[in-house]
Formats: C-alpha cells, structure tokens, sequence
C-alpha cells in the first residue's frame, strides 16, 4: 500500500478547520500536529499495512514435540476501524505441533501478533488473521488457539463511557475437541495473573 505523507498532513489540517481549529497553524502546540499525526498512522498505528509481507520461517520438526506451545500476555495495539481509535490489550497464543509438522521461533509469535495488529480493523478479525496465519505457517499442527482480550477507547472515551474489557477467541483442532487440551491453554492464562 502506497500512501503520501505530505498529501495525508494537508489533509488533516483541513480535517482541523473543519472541526473549527482555524488557527492551528499559529498554535505553538498544534502547528506541526497534521504532519505528527500523518506520520504516527504510517510508523506506528497503520504500520503493518506499510511493511514488507511478515516473513516467519518454520522449520521441521526434528525433536517431534508434541506439546502445547503458548506465548502469553503478548502486548497488543490496534485501532478500531469504525472510529479509529486504539483498542489496546493482550494476546494468548497457542499451538500443537504435529510429530511430523513445523515449528517455529518463540518470539515469532509476539511477531505475527504485532503485524496483524498495527492496523485498522475490529477485534474479531484480528483474532481469526492471527490464527489463520499460525494455522498456515506451522504446517500439519494439532490445533490453534487464539485469545486476544482488549480495552477499546471508542467504548472508554466516546458513546457509553464505560471502562471495560473485550474478549474474542479462535480455536480450532485439538483445542475444540479436546476439553483437556482446552482447559490446559486457559490455566495458562490464568497463571499470568495470579
């Protein structure tokens, strides 16, 4: 995706005017705000729409582990397309590799979060593009399991006002249809806040 810095700055400032902020240009505080803000969305609110595909190599599974690989209380920070406003929270991931299937590095996962992340979208399609995408590169796992609990600002500071905490899950494989491998990724999570 291509995009403008300069075109985009122009553009907010007149988003400003619009919002009657007509002396924004002689604000000390507020002068150079439309090109800050146009920057912020493409290095950091939008970036993964920016950024070279997310590269995340899998290797055979030479050990043939077959346990549950989870990386918990990932950081999270996405903004809400409806209003464009941050939503910010945690992610849980979680995966079974198959004896004969991919693994891949620990940290890759914080990776694969923070890229689907760093775009405009709801909550619930960023929990099923996290998934989907460790679903494709950990080839012939035993199942994915993705829960993503955030606050969103559009609820906190704008409409009801109101302080509180989204929840979204995707799973799938052994993690639907095994209550012990279910119950084993949410104990994890609950050991992150005792």
């Amino acid at each position: 995706m291509n995009y403008d810095l300069d075109k985009a700055s122009e553009a907010y400032g007149k988003f400003l005017e619009a919002l009657g902020f007509k002396n924004w240009k002689e604000n000390p505080h507020m002068k150079d705000t439309p090109k800050r803000v146009a920057k912020s969305f493409v290095l950091d609110l939008f970036q993964g729409c920016y950024q070279e595909k997310l590269d995340v190599t899998a290797f055979p599974n030479v050990d043939k582990y077959d346990g549950m690989v989870f990386q918990g209380n990932i950081d999270l920070n996405s903004m809400c397309s409806h209003h464009v406003l941050p939503f910010i929270g945690k992610a849980h991931v979680a995966y079974i590799p198959s004896p004969d299937g991919k693994v891949i590095g620990l940290s890759k996962l914080n990776r694969i979060v923070e890229w689907f992340a760093r775009r405009p979208q709801v909550q619930e399609n960023l929990t099923m593009q996290i998934h989907d995408y460790i679903n494709k590169i950990c080839e012939g796992n035993l199942g994915v399991a993705v829960l993503i609990e955030a606050s969103h600002m559009c609820a906190c500071v704008r409409g009801v006002k109101h302080d509180s905490t989204m929840k979204t899950s995707k799973l799938s494989g052994e993690f639907l249809s095994n209550q012990e491998v279910r119950e084993e990724f949410y104990n994890f999570i609950r050991d992150l806040k005792r």
